[in-house]
């Protein structure tokens, strides 16, 4: 066992691509197109060719405002006239778009065509309800296929949307809704979760009584669970009624390359989340790209993403990438382990699956219950991996390498964020791997490791990874708050450089190893969480005078979360009242939120200001050297 581990552990182990993987690639020599790429306007333009404008670009980037940034200015386009629309005049008109799969087993599949019908019914509804062109749209919602309808139906008449995840709580979604001022939400009845159904519209009752733009909720019947229309709070319409009549057939709105596409909410290291806005052009030609190279799409693909549409992974590699390309894409609605921990590995053999995409957390929670059932289906259809949401550590890695792609897929471990809105670190099919590496940039990025002034740093030393260049899918700004876009991503490191949050170092092969983040957020099986958010959600509880929270290592989970607590007099930190906590901070923040360990202190390192030092907390858990505690009060 032990010499296992030294060798899973081994960093300088390369795994070169079979050559299948290589003969079958859109792109053979991965060094030859890194060396294109370095002509960052005519790449990316050649890249746009191959989606369908209405009117051509003047310019590819427009540099003018830094950090500003405007790519394919002038050019006239829509999402989702090149996502749908221009398949049905070709041979992909009945190839299937989406294929829906749950946990109970339930299937429903939708054609291009078919998926066309759908979303030109829900555009012309939306319209009905008074929705124009600018208007925001927010929903929560199930992983179903209605969910994608009404985002592409959003896109086609010009109107933003929001997607909130489906498991956040009541506050959440009353600050995300209020923030972008939607004027319509639409929800389910329910969404399936383990055997069980999670009741949507309930939620929904609740916040809405606080969200005054809101005009309309439209309600899906998804679950069959019976459910009242009120109007409480404007009116409530049901989905399946609000398409019915409506014309199949819908003009797309002409939209400028700049204007917004979406507004997705990430949590930021102060409570408030920041609303980071994707616009249309350049977030096109930016997903469509890395979907095609990342993932080598080919017409006989069957493509599934295991994110879930709330999250940017969701937008960029469950939606519109996969139907900027022409592909099908799997959505799957349900845990990872349930009915059994088998169920991934059974949809793969049953549908054929051959490009899949998940997160290092479920391979880690999946790992837990040995080879015993991925041994149980035939997994021989999968081509390519692919990793995503955090760090994979190499254990993991060889896991997933030998035993769900038997040692002959090569596995693509992005890295990106909601603002970068594509991959920008990641192998090609062809690059050769080491495990827990994300390699090198991609063609077009240009990334770099550097200390606090913007210097770069020697390989193999730790630093601020920033990335050098402006990119097509960036976010433009966050959402009615240009000050704190500047501060937060431009002003932390000089050089005008687009500051990622996270640190990294460089290996003697210049391949990119990310360490993992240099603020305060929280990384819980792959959700971002701020700080402020769990600790405000603490500090609400009666017996909590203050806290303070970091993450902790998890096996399984990567991160959990470990609490250091202030209490008010008259209280201790007894089992009951751990267990009221962790029920108290799941009602606030949702099931995202998992606490690991709490414990009791008297008092917690700040600076003089009174900001706590979260880093203090973490290096003494970790017993590491403090570092500079100059600042610190005492």
């Amino acid at each position: 066992m032990a010499e296992d581990t030294t060798v899973l552990l081994e960093e300088k182990r390369v795994f070169k691509p079979n050559y299948k993987i290589v003969e079958e690639a859109h792109i053979k020599n991965w060094e030859a197109e890194l060396e294109k790429g370095k002509n960052i306007e005519k790449y990316w333009a050649e890249k746009a060719k191959e989606l369908e404008w209405f009117q051509k670009w003047d310019k590819v980037l427009d540099d003018s405002n830094k950090p500003f940034y405007k790519w394919f200015t002038n050019g006239k386009i829509n999402m989702t006239y090149n996502a749908v629309d221009r398949w049905i005049h070709t041979s992909k008109r009945n190839q299937v778009a989406i294929l829906y799969v749950n946990e109970r087993g339930d299937e429903e599949k939708l054609t291009y065509y078919e998926l066309y019908r759908q979303v030109n019914k829900m555009a012309n509804a939306l319209k009905s309800l008074g929705i124009k062109k600018g208007d925001v749209v927010a929903l929560y919602m199930p992983m179903c296929p209605e969910a994608i309808i009404t985002m592409l139906a959003c896109a086609k008449i010009g109107a933003p949307h929001t997607v909130i995840y489906s498991g956040l709580s009541v506050g959440a979604l009353v600050e995300r809704v209020n923030d972008a001022k939607a004027k319509i939400i639409v929800t389910a009845d329910g969404t399936y979760r383990r055997g069980k159904i999670i009741e949507l519209k309930k939620i929904v009752d609740e916040a809405i009584l606080r969200c005054p733009t809101v005009q309309t909720t439209v309600i899906l019947e998804h679950t069959g669970i019976p459910i009242e229309l009120s109007d409480i709070s404007g009116k409530e319409v049901l989905f399946d009624s609000i398409i019915e009549g409506e014309d199949d057939k819908c003009e797309p709105e002409i939209m400028d390359s700049e204007d917004p596409l979406f507004i997705l909410y990430t949590s930021g290291t102060t409570g408030k989340p920041k609303g980071v806005v994707h616009t249309t052009g350049g977030y096109m030609v930016g997903v469509s790209t890395t979907t095609k190279l990342v993932f080598d799409i080919h017409d006989d693909d069957i493509f599934w993403c295991t994110a879930d549409i709330g999250w940017i992974t969701g937008h960029s590699y469950i939606v519109y990438g996969p139907l900027l390309v022409g592909t099908t894409t799997v959505v799957y609605e349900g845990a990872p382990d349930y009915p059994d921990p088998g169920v991934w590995w059974k949809i793969i053999e049953e549908h054929g699956i051959t490009k899949f995409y998940t997160a290092p957390t479920a391979i880690r929670h999946l790992m837990r219950f040995g080879d015993k059932y991925p041994r149980l289906y035939d997994l021989s259809t999968l081509k390519i991996l692919g990793s995503v949401g955090e760090p994979i550590n190499p254990e993991a890695w060889i896991w997933y390498y030998k035993n769900i792609g038997r040692e002959k897929c090569p596995i693509m471990d992005t890295w990106w964020q909601t603002e970068t809105g594509m991959h920008l670190i990641s192998p090609l099919p062809v690059t050769p791997l080491k495990p827990g590496s994300v390699t090198k940039p991609l063609p077009g990025i240009e990334a770099e490791i550097v200390d606090k002034n913007g210097k770069p740093v020697p390989p193999g030393k730790g630093g601020h990874l920033v990335i050098k260049t402006p990119w097509p899918a960036m976010l433009r700004t966050l959402y009615k708050d240009e000050k704190r876009y500047i501060e937060t991503y431009w002003e932390n490191i000089p050089g005008g450089v687009y500051t990622t949050g996270d640190m990294a170092r460089m290996d003697e092969d210049g391949y990119i190893w990310i360490q993992g983040r240099s603020d305060d957020v929280l990384n819980i099986a792959g959700h971002r969480i701020g700080t402020a958010e769990v600790e405000s959600a603490f500090v609400s509880h009666p017996a909590v005078a203050e806290a303070a929270v970091i993450g902790k290592s998890d096996p399984v989970k990567g991160e959990v979360i470990k609490a250091f607590l202030i209490l008010k007099k008259g209280y201790s930190l007894n089992t009951a009242l751990i267990g009221d906590l962790k029920k108290h901070v799941r009602h606030e923040l949702g099931p995202v939120a998992v606490i690991g360990e709490m414990v009791q202190v008297d008092k917690l390192p700040k600076t003089r200001s009174g900001k706590i030092m979260r880093r203090i907390l973490r290096a003494k858990e970790e017993g590491l050297e403090l570092g500079d505690t100059s600042t610190l009060e005492e």
